[in-house]
């Protein structure tokens, strides 16, 4: 069991909210997440091109990927409980790199649809049982008192890759390796990430399963489920997590055009407006992670995730289309707006385990299910309202769903034993125990 470190000690690491022992893991995420990231700026309209034959088809081959991750994102927990985070992370870059490797040769390199369905969407489940498979290990090991500044931290790793620094890579080697090349440079990065985390981590609780040998893995999938009735509200957590990313992959569906395009930005600017977006967004992710800490995790959530985001969702398309291609420092400005808002959901992944601390796996697997979700909500959403609506249209339901994430947030309360340990900085990880025992 670990022992979690007094708030006023420990290095300094610690003493920002990053557990040391788990430092090369963060640093592996990142690598990878960038390596996952490298495609998000332009793989819809290059799959149009390349053998899907329109934009409607090459969504059709997202929404199968979207389904993938939001499956695996849902056992993550549960598998990590019985396996080991570790090992769940360890499936995850193997199938990433194997079903990259199969869509880029028998998929895009023949131009074959039918491939492309089959081996972009198995590749799926590998982003989710690598990074949530660490994002297990952060819960079952962190202090709670600083949980949401570790958990800041992992979504600091993770959004600055995809797509930030994903984005950024693209942008810098499409003009001399092209788009297929960039695509297979995507492999180095996560190649990379894999040597980082399962080599540098020692820390041991991450190598072994985190609930009792009686368990069976039927049993911890089972809790995956049954937390939704034992504990509702972490299913109305589960929404606002959905909320939460679902209009930043659905964006990814139009924007990409509309910006390039349709305002003649071009794809450099695009990706480098993309990369501006989410670089915001990944230090925002370390700042909302300690004020959630200092003045509420449902506070943080409501006001500046949910509410902020409904504002600045809207302005990040309307300020862009009103004022034209001259006026580029304006989507700059606007898009800084919404990778700032956005990090005011960060809190949540603390939020969520703290409400069932006797299920934290199953609170972990919805936790994840809504993560993986949003990567098919949004993109679903912007299929089907996009030809009806338009884009604006699709902007205002994006807009909606962060006013209605807001009004849920209040909604998320955690047990008062759960609160007397945060206050005394025990880990989730002791509660678990001590409520069970």
């Amino acid at each position: 069991m670990t022992t979690a470190t007094p708030a006023g000690s420990g290095s300094l690491l610690d003493r920002w909210g990053l557990p040391k022992a788990l430092v090369y893991g963060y640093i592996g995420v990142l690598l990878f997440m960038i390596g996952d990231g490298v495609e998000s700026g332009f793989i819809s309209p290059y799959m149009a091109d390349h053998g899907a034959g329109s934009d409607v088809h090459a969504g059709y081959v997202i929404t199968v990927y979207g389904v993938a991750v939001m499956i695996a994102s849902w056992f993550s927990g549960a598998l990590s409980d019985v396996w080991g985070p570790r090992r769940v992370m360890i499936v995850g870059f193997v199938i990433w790199v194997v079903f990259d490797v199969l869509y880029l040769v028998f998929a895009l390199g023949t131009q074959n649809y039918v491939l492309m369905l089959v081996f972009y969407g198995i590749r799926g489940f590998g982003y989710p049982l690598f990074a949530f498979g660490f994002l297990v290990w952060i819960t079952s090991t962190a202090p709670s008192a600083r949980l949401g500044a570790a958990v800041g931290w992992f979504y600091f790793a993770f959004t600055g890759g995809l797509p930030t620094l994903g984005s950024l890579w693209a942008s810098m080697t499409t003009p001399y390796l092209g788009q297929l090349g960039t695509l297979w440079s995507a492999l180095v990065l996560i190649g990379l990430g894999g040597v980082f985390a399962f080599f540098g981590v020692k820390e041991r609780t991450g190598y072994g399963r985190l609930i009792p040998q009686e368990v069976t893995l039927s049993e911890s999938l089972g809790s995956s489920v049954s937390v939704i009735w034992t504990h509702p509200r972490v299913f109305v957590g589960c929404i606002v997590r959905i909320i939460n990313t679902a209009p930043e992959f659905g964006m990814l569906v139009f924007l990409p055009r509309i910006f390039s395009d349709g305002l003649g930005f071009g794809e450099s600017k695009w990706l480098q407006l993309l990369a501006i977006i989410y670089g915001t967004n990944i230090v925002c992710n370390l700042i909302f992670g300690v004020v959630g800490d200092k003045i509420g995790w449902r506070r943080t959530i409501a006001s500046f995730g949910g509410v902020g985001c409904a504002i600045s969702v809207a302005l990040l398309y309307f300020i862009p289309v009103w004022l034209g291609p001259d006026y580029y420092w304006a989507a700059v400005l606007v898009g800084m707006l919404y990778g700032a808002t956005l990090a005011g959901f960060v809190p949540i992944s603390a939020l969520i385990p703290s409400m069932a601390p006797t299920n934290k796996g199953g609170a972990m697997a919805l936790l994840n299910l809504g993560a993986g979700g949003a990567t098919f909500v949004g993109p679903a959403i912007a299929s089907l309202f996009f030809p009806v609506a338009g884009a604006a249209g699709v902007t205002l339901i994006f807009a909606g769903l962060y006013v209605v994430a807001a009004l849920l947030t209040t909604q998320l309360k955690i047990p008062k034993d759960a609160e007397v340990a945060i206050r005394e900085g025990k880990s989730l990880q002791e509660v678990s125990a001590t409520a069970t025992r």
